[in-house]
């Protein structure tokens, strides 16, 4: 895995793509050319999926590493610079469309009624954790304030065995990172002990990263919705649940994401 670029996938239909942004770059007008939903979802998705066979099929069956991930995520954006054009609602909108081809590729709603589900446990455990003491009534009609009060609740309601590493802090730094004023996304990222998906939240907006890569953008008044894509990152890459918020992401997988039609 020293060299990452070799298992970049690519096809017919994404090589013409690629050559039009190339050829409307040359007259100023790249930004034109994009990627469809599907070609994204079918880059990364077997982009990942080869990256993964060819770790696991090393002699200690291992898993990428974060810099290798992040390796491979700098090379498809210099292969695939359109990637990195895309509007922050089309990063957020794949992701979950590629969850909904994973789960239940035939139902259409799947998304919408997702996210109902979602309202209604995020709803329910905001009144569990006030019971069980793990949070405060919320004093803020701040949005962000009060989103990031219910998902520091959520490891403590519902705990794994393991503690996280000690650099991490809390569990729920194992899920977002509200900025300080001295921080910077960058240098926040590149001293995070861990390379899961995480939403990391600054004044302006909301972002998603891997390991050190910035993966999406959106609007912090969908920062209560951030797990979604967090959950949705995992599925489409693939990825393993870290074991300190194990147990939480398997009741978000159960309540959140069924395999079948009710």
């Amino acid at each position: 895995m020293s060299n990452p670029e070799y298992i970049v996938f690519t096809d017919s239909e994404l090589e013409h793509v690629r050559r039009s942004y190339f050829e409307q770059k040359r007259l100023g007008t790249e930004h034109s050319v994009a990627l469809s939903k599907e070609l994204l979802c079918r880059l990364i998705r077997n982009t990942m999926t080869n990256m993964i066979s060819i770790a696991r099929a090393t002699e200690d069956s291992r898993y990428p590493s974060k810099h290798e991930v992040n390796a491979m995520a700098k090379r498809l954006v210099e292969y695939y610079p359109m990637i990195k054009d895309r509007s922050s609602s089309s990063n957020t909108e794949w992701v979950l469309d590629e969850l909904r081809r994973i789960i239940q590729p035939t139902n259409s709603q799947y998304i919408s009624e997702m996210k109902d589900r979602w309202e209604i446990f995020y709803s329910k455990v905001q009144f569990y954790g006030i019971m069980k003491k793990a949070m405060k009534p919320p004093k803020t009609l701040n949005g962000v304030e009060h989103a990031a009060a219910v998902f520091r609740a959520l490891p403590l309601l519902f705990p794994s065995s393991t503690m996280p590493p000690r650099k991490l802090g809390a569990n729920s730094e194992a899920l977002f990172h509200v900025l300080t004023t001295s921080e910077d996304p960058d240098g926040f990222l590149h001293q995070r002990p861990l390379s899961c998906p995480v939403v990391v939240v600054s004044e302006d907006n909301c972002m998603i990263a891997i390991g050190s890569t910035p993966v999406a953008t959106f609007d912090s008044e969908r920062f209560h919705e951030g797990l979604l894509y967090l959950m949705a990152y995992y599925y489409a890459l693939h990825l393993t649940y870290p074991k300190c918020i194990s147990t939480l992401l398997s009741v978000l997988q159960t309540e959140i994401l069924p395999r079948f039609h009710p």
